[in-house]
């Protein structure tokens, strides 16, 4: 009988950039729109989407081995039960709905209100989604607010159905086009893999849980970069490590001419543009840039 491991994945606006991350790292996930259960190319890992803000909840209680959801969204757990003590943090994953990046909560106020710190919003109502974490804020600095549970569309609530809130934003769009002011932030937060402590206490889920750790990590290290072939006589090669951003040092290696070698590097993607036309004057001939899928540091 296989042995499985229940993982958890996001669903929502996580969702897609967590399959694109795994078919990056070598998993192909099927997500079927009528099923919570997406098939995986790997027989040995059960899926079940779940709402990244219950997804510590059920790491926590064993209904999964392991799951990735954000840290805002463990925190908010932790501070509303106390349990921290059954999750155990595999590893940070940066990368969000738009971007590999981190996400902020911001604490914001109608851009028209004078209202320029925390303090200022004393006796106020605060519309959120993370209600523990923005309680523990205030009472951390001893504002007495009246924090309300939003289900959504928490932007359009100032200054009708609350006089500020706490919210998630990765590029401040929706903010800005809702006419509000951040006047503090209250934490940021980036994808995190996440197991329950029983199944890191077992040899085989331990190793299948880091082993799918070290692939997406791979993934994500390699987003943005590009490998780089190029043959370069040995008289010229010191110009052209000289223009070589690399992530460590470029390999070197000869050729059956002893006269030239072999140049192999990774540089960001965004400067590839601008590289190739110098290395072509420094004399470098062959150049291939081939993409990258993972980076294994």
């Amino acid at each position: 009988m296989t042995m499985k491991l229940k993982l958890g994945l996001p669903k929502g606006s996580l969702q897609d950039a967590t399959v694109q991350l795994f078919a990056r790292a070598g998993f192909n996930i099927y997500v079927s729109a009528r099923s919570y259960f997406p098939g995986i190319d790997d027989a040995e890992i059960e899926c079940m989407l779940i709402r990244a803000q219950e997804m510590a909840r059920y790491v926590a209680d064993g209904v999964l081995d392991a799951g990735l959801t954000g840290q805002d969204w463990i925190a908010e757990y932790i501070t509303a039960t106390q349990r921290g003590d059954r999750i155990t943090p595999i590893v940070d994953l940066v990368y969000a709905k738009q971007s590999f990046g981190r996400v902020k909560w911001v604490l914001a106020v109608p851009e028209e209100w004078s209202y320029q710190r925390p303090e200022d919003l004393e006796g106020c109502t605060i519309a959120t989604e993370l209600v523990r974490v923005t309680e523990a804020y205030f009472r951390g600095r001893g504002i007495n607010v009246n924090v309300e549970f939003s289900w959504g569309a928490t932007e359009v609530k100032p200054p009708v159905l609350a006089d500020a809130i706490v919210e998630v934003t990765e590029t401040g769009s929706s903010l800005r086009a809702n006419r509000l002011r951040v006047i503090d932030t209250l934490m940021e937060s980036n994808t995190q893999l996440i197991a329950n402590v029983a199944a890191t206490g077992d040899p085989w889920k331990k190793t299948k849980i880091d082993n799918i750790a070290l692939l997406l990590r791979a993934a994500i290290e390699a987003q943005g970069r590009v490998g780089l072939m190029l043959n370069v006589k040995r008289s010229d090669l010191q110009h052209i490590l000289d223009l070589l951003p690399a992530l460590q040092r470029p390999t070197i290696s000869p050729l059956s001419d002893g006269e030239w070698v072999a140049v192999n590097t990774i540089i960001e993607e965004r400067t590839v543009r601008e590289l190739i036309p110098k290395l072509k004057a420094a004399s470098a001939q062959g150049i291939v840039e081939y993409p990258l899928n993972k980076i294994v540091l």
